[in-house]
């Protein structure tokens, strides 16, 4: 099997590594296809996006026309020989307006109903990445909907067609999760030693993988990020408070929901209780934790179920993303104690 590389830094490919169980799942789905649209969702750069592209080049391998399009960063992958629609998705995205990802979100679509008519392509494959985050979450309902009716009322006749959508945005889950619209599959941080494999890619001097481990989780972004920042964990955690305004946060909680997020901090299960569960929905807004995990079934998730690890901040329930996201709010409520 062919691996994608993929941009690690701005200095730094990497080939994709380990998920071995992950792409054994890409050749199930394809060898099936999919009765629904494939939802799947997990923390933020824990590699939906790196497998989503694998699983282009592996399909496409498998006979697929295949399609990746990332309305949110205007990114796509093209593993159909029709010059026309990379011609056509180049035109949207060079595009200056502000709707740019919506109309992305939805060539994507169209393009798949173009193959099975125009074009006659018996096997077709549509991954698209970060869409509700780029078309909004009113919108995300209504997206998957789309896509469900392209799979049992096509537009032309088929033999197979895979449809996989990706989000680390929590709230949607929620929505689409209230239809039978979508099959949701859960996606985490890499396994240990999956993560030993990507950190030994990185060339030069670098911490010892125990501490990089704790630090990140097996988040291949959070390592990302802890590379380009020299391996200082500190510049990384205050980037991340800056950026949630994790300080405007905290200030605007009572003490005694600030007592429940020190609880936290050891132990996110502790928020799975019914008067907490308005603190949870906030951290899940923030895209800080993830919360109702499934039962560690395979089925239910896109490779290895994560193991509960306090250490890192993954409880049966609910996980914090990364300790780099846990850690943040604990300097916070640390800065602002009062």
């Amino acid at each position: 099997m062919q691996r994608v590389k993929l941009t690690f830094a701005r200095d730094l490919e990497v080939e994709f590594t380990d998920r071995d169980v992950a792409i054994r799942q890409i050749y199930e789905l394809g060898e099936k296809g999919t009765r629904y649209p494939v939802v799947v969702y997990g923390p933020e750069g824990c590699g939906k996006t790196a497998w989503l592209k694998q699983a282009t080049l592996t399909l496409r391998e498998m006979g697929y026309d295949a399609l990746y399009v990332n309305p949110l960063y205007r990114d796509f992958v093209v593993k159909v020989d029709i010059s026309e629609i990379v011609q056509r998705l180049l035109n949207v995205i060079s595009e200056a307006s502000g709707v740019v990802a919506l109309k992305l979100a939805s060539m994507a679509v169209l393009l798949a109903r173009e193959l099975m008519t125009r074009w006659k392509r018996r096997k077709i494959a549509l991954l698209v990445d970060d869409v509700f985050q780029a078309i909004g979450l009113d919108r995300a309902e209504l997206y998957v909907k789309e896509i469900l009716g392209l799979i049992e009322y096509p537009p032309g006749s088929y033999d197979s067609m895979v449809v996989i959508v990706a989000t680390s945005e929590g709230v949607t889950r929620g929505r689409i999760g209230r239809h039978r619209w979508a099959w949701l599959r859960a996606m985490w941080n890499m396994s240990e030693s999956g993560f030993l494999e990507l950190y030994n890619k990185i060339p030069g001097a670098k911490p010892p993988f125990k501490d990089v481990w704790r630090a990140t989780g097996g988040n291949p972004d959070a390592l990302s990020q802890l590379y380009q920042h020299g391996w200082d964990v500190d510049k990384v955690v205050e980037s991340l408070v800056e950026h949630r305004k994790l300080r405007l946060f905290v200030r605007s909680l009572s003490d005694v929901e600030k007592a429940w997020l020190n609880e936290a901090l050891e132990d996110p299960d502790t928020l799975f209780a019914r008067e907490r569960l308005g603190l949870l929905q906030r951290l899940v807004e923030l895209n800080l934790v993830v919360d109702d995990l499934p039962a560690r079934e395979s089925f239910l998730w896109i490779d290895t179920p994560p193991e509960i690890d306090l250490k890192i901040g993954v409880g049966k329930y609910v996980a914090w993303q990364t300790p780099v996201h846990r850690e943040a709010v604990r300097r916070t409520l640390l800065e602002l104690k009062s």
